[in-house]
């Protein structure tokens, strides 16, 4: 008598006479199984071998890139202020302020053609600043980039006025730059500009005074501008910083005069 059994008691059926107990191989794995083991294994082996560096490697990714998305919004190459003209008296208040510029720029000296490309440049930012301001819908996006590239287009226009003998090198780059990048070229031709007017400010007695009025405004203007992209909600910073912006403007046309 054969008796074949899945399962057996060991030691218990053991020994019996006539009792034979064959114990079944097990069941034979599927290639989907040695397959799927065989990965396992692999991925176990490559996490062993170089799974810290890789890890390590990710983090250093992730950190970058949650430093990058989370830069203010005035390193971006388009910067819009989504929450600024939040109601009518705002809009209206922006809108107005903008005006100086173009009255600016229509009062610059152009004694030569960069000056008057910089004071064309001056009445193309208040035209932008407006549109942009009384703007709504998907083209505000738009109109707050080109806002946002002309003010650097006005800051690179006055370097080049104020120091003809910028490189060439530098104001090609700059050029490249100003669709994608303009906070960065307004940022390095106002300082230039900055230094230009220190200098001369310290050899000509008339100009302190208006130097003076210039870093004034030009600080506070600045303070404006970082306030407007912290404290989104508080209405009309956009509009004193345009005044402020204004100020400093005029008393860097004096570099002109």
């Amino acid at each position: 008598m054969c008796v074949h059994r899945g399962r057996n008691l060991p030691g218990v059926l053991d020994g019996l006479y006539g009792v034979q107990l064959v114990r079944r191989p097990p069941p034979a794995q599927s290639d989907n199984e040695a397959v799927q083991i065989k990965c396992t294994d692999s991925s176990t082996c490559e996490h062993q071998n170089g799974g810290t560096t890789i890890t390590q490697q990710r983090r250093q990714r992730l950190l970058i890139r949650r430093l990058w998305q989370q830069r203010p919004s005035y390193l971006k190459p388009i910067h819009c202020s989504i929450t600024c003209d939040k109601h009518a008296g705002e809009t209206f208040a922006n809108v107005v302020t903008s005006l100086p510029f173009i009255i600016l720029g229509l009062h610059t000296p152009r004694k030569n053609l960069n000056a008057a490309i910089y004071a064309n440049s001056l009445v193309g930012v208040g035209i932008a600043s407006g549109l942009y301001h009384s703007s709504r819908g998907e083209v505000r996006k738009i109109l707050r980039w080109a806002d946002y590239t002309m003010i650097a287009t006005t800051t690179l226009c006055l370097s080049r006025a104020v120091r003809n003998e910028n490189p060439g090198l530098l104001m090609a780059a700059s050029t490249l730059l100003l669709p994608f990048q303009p906070f960065m070229v307004s940022a390095v031709h106002t300082g230039m500009m900055e230094v230009s007017f220190a200098k001369r400010a310290s050899v000509e007695p008339e100009l302190r005074m208006v130097h003076n009025l210039h870093k004034m405004s030009s600080l506070l203007g600045g303070a404006l501008f970082i306030a407007d992209d912290y404290f989104p909600e508080t209405p009309y910073i956009h509009a004193a910083w345009h005044l402020a912006a204004a100020i400093g403007i005029g008393t860097c046309n004096k570099l002109l005069g």
